[in-house]
């Protein structure tokens, strides 16, 4: 996590899930965005095909029954929700920890961050407290540094205390 900006940053919660980070700040300065969710916009077989491998692999108990019972969830879930949650995220990208230092910007990496079409309308971002860190007490809690499109169907987690990010 200490730069340069644009490079991956992956780690492993809950002995589980990988969560991919983008570094924001110059090098030897330790700050990033974790990315929360991704609208499919292609490669949608692709993703659900990750999304099950990963999910399979996790299981220690498995059975034809319970790996199709599964592989029928995954291919019901709407295409949004695909990678609506950080951990869902890697899963359909298959990203995991070995992803970290990979420069996100390279024009024809695998994995990276491409602008929206010019003539694409600009989404309304909001800006709420982030999720899951109660442990951390306040000010934590309360510090909007989770940033959303509005009403989109791919956003993970809670939409409540929506305000516009940059308190506009």
């Amino acid at each position: 996590m200490y730069g340069p900006p644009g490079i991956a940053y992956v780690y492993l919660v809950y002995g589980m899930y990988d969560c991919l980070n983008i570094v924001t700040e110059p090098a030897g300065r330790p700050a990033a965005i974790l990315v929360r969710a991704v609208e499919p916009i292609e490669g949608e077989a692709a993703m659900r095909a990750s999304r099950l491998e990963r999910t399979l692999v996790r299981r220690k108990k498995r059975t034809k029954l319970t790996d199709a019972i599964e592989a029928s969830r995954i291919a019901s879930l709407p295409t949004a929700r695909l990678a609506a949650g950080p951990g869902l995220v890697a899963a359909a990208f298959g990203i995991d920890r070995s992803v970290t230092g990979r420069d996100l910007l390279a024009p024809h990496a695998d994995l990276r961050l491409e602008l929206a079409p010019a003539d694409q309308p600009h989404p309304i971002v909001v800006a709420t407290p982030r999720l899951g860190i109660d442990f951390a007490g306040s000010p934590w809690t309360e510090v909007p540094w989770r940033f959303a499109i509005t009403g989109h169907p791919s956003v993970s987690g809670p939409g409540a205390d929506r305000r516009p990010a940059g308190g506009r």
